[in-house]
């Protein structure tokens, strides 16, 4: 995992390395240009995470089960969705462990995310209000009180800007220390059982489809599959699926599908052994017949040709 920091990236599948705490598969439609910004510090129990991507972007997240996870959008337009639900201002998730869910943006996105471990959480609940504060056992969506939630944005926002600005100054064990508990506090006023909270729960069925649905695209990565066929694998009508897709990933399922076989192309393209590939042997791998039109949609995706990919992996050499 990279040490406290601020990461760029213009490369999706870099980002999704970056992020080590949770395993990421990230799906950009086309429109340039990818950049994204990743702050991390780490501070005692606990974690904190900023990002920033420059693209709509369409993530599925499975995240570990021994941490526990609030994230919260801090910039965006428009809203971005989370299992299939649209984040207003203010919202904030508290995930379960070991989570899988689909996060997505149609536009340059912002967000924020806390994570510490289950056992720090209960005890610190139980210190601060006496009752303990458990993981929920699905994803909700809830609005803290104003100030709780003013309070843990700013507290998480300056954190990451000394990281990003004065890196030295957050590495100071008592700088760091105070922060950490400042933070901890703000996260149980959030959190605490005795506040009034407005919480919207996951769809936890339609997560299920969604889920089982990732699971056998993954099965297929060499061949596109027919709706019919899909459906029948996932266990769920062409409506609900469609209707499911649309929701959760803003897109049909082909076109899903077509886009992260795009993406395992791009990423072979860019392999370091990159100079004994083939672009129409890869494309033919993961399912493209037609050469052409694979062509036109890399194109729309990425904005070069996947032999000006190549092309450019060959130039860079290895890696030393």
């Amino acid at each position: 995992m990279q040490g406290n920091g601020a990461y760029t990236f213009t490369e999706p599948s870099d980002y999704e390395a970056g992020l080590s705490e949770a395993k990421v598969e990230l799906v950009v439609p086309g429109g340039g240009p990818f950049k994204a910004v990743l702050t991390r510090a780490e501070l005692g129990q606990l974690r904190l995470l900023s990002s920033r991507v420059n693209r709509a972007s369409v993530a599925y997240v499975q995240l570990p089960a021994d941490l526990v996870f609030m994230a919260f959008p801090t910039g965006f337009d428009p809203p971005p969705v989370c299992c299939g639900q649209e984040l207003r201002s203010g919202d904030m998730i508290v995930h379960s462990l070991g989570e899988r869910l689909y996060a997505r943006t149609t536009g340059p996105s912002e967000r924020g995310i806390i994570a510490l471990k289950p056992d720090h959480l209960a005890y610190w609940s139980k210190v601060l209000t006496e009752e303990e504060v458990v993981p929920p056992n699905s994803a909700h969506i809830i609005r803290p009180p104003r100030s709780a939630a003013s309070r843990l944005l700013y507290l998480h926002a300056s954190a990451c800007g000394l990281v990003e600005k004065s890196p030295e100054v957050i590495a100071h064990p008592e700088v760091a220390r105070a922060l950490e508990q400042e933070l901890i506090h703000a996260v149980i006023a959030c959190l605490r059982p005795d506040t009034p909270l407005e919480t919207r729960r996951i769809w936890v069925r339609a997560t299920a489809v969604m889920n089982r649905f990732e699971e056998v695209l993954a099965a297929h990565t060499d061949r596109p599959l027919h709706l019919p066929d899909l459906c029948m694998e996932v266990g769920a009508s062409e409506r609900t699926l469609r209707l499911y897709c649309a929701e959760f990933l803003g897109m049909s399922p082909a076109r899903y599908l077509r886009l992260r076989r795009l993406k395992l192309v791009r990423s072979a393209l860019l392999k370091p052994d990159a100079a004994s590939t083939n672009v129409a042997a890869v494309a033919r791998r993961h399912g493209f017949a037609e050469l052409g039109r694979f062509a036109g949609f890399y194109r729309a995706v990425y904005g070069e040709a996947p032999s000006d990919t190549l092309r450019t992996r060959r130039r860079q050499g290895p890696p030393e």
